[in-house]
């Protein structure tokens, strides 16, 4: 049997035991490991500049060039926005998820169902007064022909239009912000949220605008590069900025389901080995999580199971480690690998190989099943 370095060991343990301190804070799972696992850290390149979010009306209404929004004030409920903008409570209400009695926070942003117009700027009671001056002495009744009524005239956009996110059960301000690739701080920011960042089912959310310079009218030479060490500059892609334009698609043939188990010689037990090898090290409930499998170097590591890729990190020693997760609200873990031939969110089939054992001495997976958050036996699932 081949021995196992404590050191590698530790940093086996250390790599999964983020992972599942991580998956414990919240729900739905959070598999983003960023700045959690010892000298592992990308945070820096989800931190995007944002614009500030557009003053509204006098009303509190942000008009952009497909929707309207309107942001309470302090004190207001519903049915108070609802009598602000002009627009039927009820309506208002469902189009949000809420009812016409509940308070809304300071700064809120609430969806608008329909366009409102521009807040009125006559001054009814000065035209009245000056309507009963300008009256005949006698009593006799004057006519005059008046012009044709003209249509309001349309707000005018106050800004580029953010896009509208409806949030979806299960959803945070954080796997939205991530979504989006946006800070959550500014998330908060443009939408009025609490000091939890909390959210609702059906609530509209703006997403920030990212800071942008003035697009350039003319191709930049091939001459004009960044000093070495800055790196070039990537553009926003427009679907972080505006909303995809409405279009009809015509329904496309099914694309066959990649997650199903693709036919194999493999035994019909719940897992299929990740290497063709020999167990080295067995579980051990607070010891060792999983078991440690050792193969020739090189040897072909596999998805035990069809799923998708959930996270890709490294322990202190940047070994890297794999995580998928399956149905039932299993994941299996894979550490101690080389050379990974798959990416986050990509699913694979059992079997499928996603990395390679390394060489020397550490020619050996420490595999995990985890039930939830816990850690069980993975050789049960193996027979």
């Amino acid at each position: 049997m081949r021995a196992v370095s404590k050191s590698a060991m530790r940093r086996c343990a250390l790599g999964v035991a983020s992972l599942a301190i991580l998956a414990g804070c919240e729900r739905p799972l959070d598999y983003d490991l960023r700045g959690q696992v010892g000298g592992f850290s990308t945070a820096e390149a989800a931190q995007s500049a944002t614009t500030n979010r557009p003053a509204p009306d006098a009303r509190g209404v942000i008009t952009y060039p497909t929707y309207q929004v309107a942001i309470a004030r302090r004190g207001d409920t519903v049915r108070d926005l609802a009598a602000r903008v002009g627009l039927p409570e009820g309506e208002l209400a469902r189009f949000n998820g809420l009812m016409p009695t509940d308070s809304l926070r300071e700064g809120e942003v609430v969806a608008l169902p329909q366009t409102v117009g521009s807040a009125s700027s006559v001054d009814i009671a000065t035209i009245a007064g000056t309507a009963i001056d300008e009256a005949p002495a006698n009593g006799s009744v004057r006519t005059s022909t008046l012009e044709p009524a003209k249509p309001a005239a349309a707000p005018a956009p106050t800004g580029p239009e953010p896009i509208r996110h409806k949030v979806k059960r299960g959803e945070t301000a954080f796997t939205i912000s991530r979504l989006y690739d946006v800070p959550v701080e500014a998330l908060s920011d443009w939408n009025g949220l609490d000091s939890d960042f909390t959210v609702r089912e059906g609530q509209f959310l703006l997403i920030p605008v990212k800071s942008q310079s003035a697009p350039r009218k003319a191709a930049v030479p091939a001459t004009n590069v960044t000093q070495p060490g800055q790196g070039s500059p990537t553009p926003t892609p427009p679907s972080a900025t505006q909303p995809l334009p409405d279009e009809t698609i015509s329904p496309a043939t099914p694309a066959p389901d990649v997650t199903a188990e693709a036919p194999t010689n493999q035994s019909n037990s719940a897992l299929g080995l990740p290497v063709n090898g020999t167990i080295i090290r067995t579980y051990q409930k607070g010891k060792n999580e999983g078991i440690d499998i050792a193969a020739a170097a090189g040897s072909p590591v596999m998805a035990a199971e069809a799923g998708t890729v959930a996270a890709i990190t490294a322990d202190a020693d940047q070994v890297p480690i794999i995580v998928v997760k399956h149905n039932s609200d299993l994941l299996t873990v894979y550490a101690n690998v080389a050379d990974i031939t798959v990416k986050k969110g990509d699913r694979v089939r059992r079997g499928q190989k996603i990395a390679s054992l390394r060489s020397g001495d550490n020619a050996y997976v420490h595999f995990e099943v985890r039930k939830g958050f816990e850690s069980v036996d993975p050789e049960p699932y193996l027979k």
